[in-house]
């Protein structure tokens, strides 16, 4: 039997809308229904299928500022930083919209006769989308899935659906079959749960939490089914002391408050060297004391607040007891006084095995710690279970490559905080994840590589 879903506008704390939740049942049926629609779908003429992909990627851009309201209500975020991520959707339809005329296979010599590899669809592919980015880790996998000729049920986190559906709408309107792309919002332990063991889903995609994705890692496992994963992080922004530190500390709120820091690639880890602590930290505070915390309507909004209550209370425990150095503001009047908001805030710390060092708070809350060295700082720096991102901040070339081959994250960012590119591969060392997503490589992720030898 369906449920319905209360959606809370995290701004206000004010009821937005109901989404009716999928069973089990309904779940089988979107399953079923993508199978059915799979066979017509990989037959379609890859320039065909380019086409309707960029004809989705033009329905999106038509409908950017809609998107970004929409999600500026649902999730909290910043208009700025929602007209981006409908602008990311657009974009990776556009790109992948490349692949399908590119899934090139390989002409291998052998003795004997001739080997030829191909790329061939999967089936059906489920996607399970967190809360922090629906509209841009939906394009992530849906985009490149497509691509390759599979087809796609998507289940939105329960709290942030509503973009996800409307994108879903626009792909009827782009020319997309009925089936090829499916948005079914539900429960993870329902909908989730049956992607993972259901047999006509052949791969799971799954970002959220590392201890959700080791659930659906050992659930993949019972049938082999393919499986890629985006889980935590607790990334370090390195500050040598070589730097400009004015600058690195003007840009190193940026790096962990954007989003509320509901980010898995957030630099939540500063680690700068010990001669420039003092220097950074003093051009630090005033840097997050300004950070226009506002309603995230405001074209002028720098940072929103927390995607829900739960999501606030868990972080404000995580500043229970700990050494504040100093924090920002957040809106209390007006239609903003129900809100889920915390002021970004940044702590001092000294022990590295201090939970708010080790413990992604996923939240506005950054922990600043001192190094002596280069050796010391790659060695603070991979003293953690994950490995998505992080930053380094030197003038010395040699130093920013040492630094960058040393620390154990799959995405690096020199002299910048760059995180997520749709051209270049993204994903995590150790408990970050598993697999890539994005850049050229992606829609050979979402195929099974086939080999047929053909004898003289």
């Amino acid at each position: 039997m369906s449920t319905t879903w209360t959606v809370v506008d995290p701004t206000s704390g004010q009821d937005l809308t109901e989404v009716a939740m999928a069973s089990v049942a309904d779940t089988d049926a979107a399953i079923e229904r993508a199978h059915d629609a799979f066979a017509a779908w990989r037959a379609v003429a890859p320039g065909e299928r380019a086409r309707l992909l960029r004809r989705f990627g033009d329905v999106v851009d038509a409908h950017v500022e809609e998107l970004a309201e929409l999600e500026v209500r649902n999730a909290g975020h910043t208009l700025g930083n929602a007209r981006w991520e409908a602008g990311n959707v657009r974009d990776c339809l556009h790109y992948y919209a490349g692949a399908p005329e590119r899934l090139h296979g390989r002409q291998i010599p052998v003795a004997g006769g001739v080997d030829l590899t191909f790329h061939e669809p999967l089936g059906v592919v489920g996607i399970i989308v967190p809360w922090n980015f629906p509209m841009p880790v939906l394009a992530w996998g849906m985009a490149p899935a497509l691509a390759a000729g599979n087809c796609v049920i998507a289940k939105p986190a329960e709290l942030t659906p509503l973009t996800a559906i409307r994108i879903g709408e626009l792909a009827l309107e782009a020319g997309l079959p009925e089936g090829v792309l499916t948005i079914l919002p539900g429960e993870g332990p329902v909908v989730g749960e049956r992607f993972v063991t259901h047999p006509l889903v052949r791969k799971v995609s799954f970002t959220g939490s590392t201890r959700v994705g080791k659930q659906v890692m050992a659930g993949c496992a019972d049938q082999v089914k393919r499986v890629t994963l985006e889980l935590g992080g607790k990334s370090a922004n390195i500050v040598f002391a070589d730097t400009d530190v004015p600058a690195a500390a003007a840009g190193a709120p940026y790096a962990v408050f954007d989003n509320a820091g509901q980010d898995c690639c957030a630099r939540s880890r500063i680690l700068v060297e010990r001669s420039a602590y003092d220097e950074f930290v003093s051009h630090l505070e005033p840097a997050v004391r300004g950070l226009r915390v506002l309603d995230p309507a405001d074209e002028a909004s720098e940072m929103g607040p927390l995607v829900s209550a739960v999501q606030r209370d868990r972080v404000l425990g995580y500043l229970d007891g700990a050494e504040v150095a100093f924090a920002g503001s957040v809106p209390t009047t007006g239609t903003t006084a129900g809100g889920f908001w915390v002021p970004p805030t940044v702590v001092t710390v000294e022990d590295p095995a201090a939970r708010l060092w080790r413990e992604e708070v996923f939240g506005p809350v950054v922990a600043v710690m001192a190094f002596d060295d280069e050796e010391e700082a790659v060695a603070l720096a991979n003293d953690s279970e994950y490995g998505l991102s992080g930053s380094i901040f030197t003038r010395d070339v040699g130093r920013a490559l040492r630094v960058a081959r040393g620390v154990e994250s799959g995405n690096l960012s020199v002299n910048s905080h760059a995180a997520v590119r749709y051209w270049t591969p993204f994903g995590g060392y150790k408990q970050s994840g598993l697999g890539r997503e994005l850049g050229p490589d992606a829609p050979a992720s979402f195929t099974e590589e086939k080999n047929v030898f053909i004898a003289h």
